[in-house]
């Protein structure tokens, strides 16, 4: 009777890794905002806005595995509110994107920011687990 071959035995990695993109692939321009009606009333000073995703999906740039998390936005508007259809296109250009998740928090906040001038901004990357680790990472940003 023959053994049955092992995936050790079976299988290599053969130094291989996926094709991926850069951070130069993440397309902010698809970011798009709308007037707060509410910018000048004081019920409206400190609305708070919170969107959260479990779809985000960017990929390792040391391997091009694909990697998942949890993305929670949260921000105070000024004059502008983000559009979520155009939030919704911007996350899914890190679909094919090797970044690492202490990058990529800083990026996604930056240019969050850029687009609509919040008064104060908070993105959370709360990455599932690889290799037993999960990973929190928290970039912030508040309007002097």
């Amino acid at each position: 009777m023959a053994h049955e071959p092992t995936a050790e035995s079976q299988f290599q990695a053969h130094g291989k890794t996926l094709p991926f993109s850069g951070p130069e692939a993440i397309d902010a321009a698809v970011l798009e905002c709308f007037e707060y009606e509410y910018a000048d009333a004081p019920i409206g000073e400190n609305t708070e806005i919170v969107t959260t995703t479990d779809e985000f999906t960017s990929v390792c740039p040391f391997s091009g595995l694909p990697d998942f998390a949890r993305v929670t936005i949260t921000y105070t508007p000024a004059r502008h509110c983000i559009e979520l259809r155009s939030l919704k296109y911007y996350l899914m250009s890190y679909r094919g994107v090797g970044i690492w998740y202490e990058h990529l928090v800083n990026r996604m906040l930056g240019d969050l920011v850029n687009v609509c001038k919040p008064k104060q901004m908070k993105v959370v990357i709360e990455c599932a687990a690889r290799g037993g680790l999960c990973s929190t990472v928290t970039a912030q940003y508040a309007c002097d």
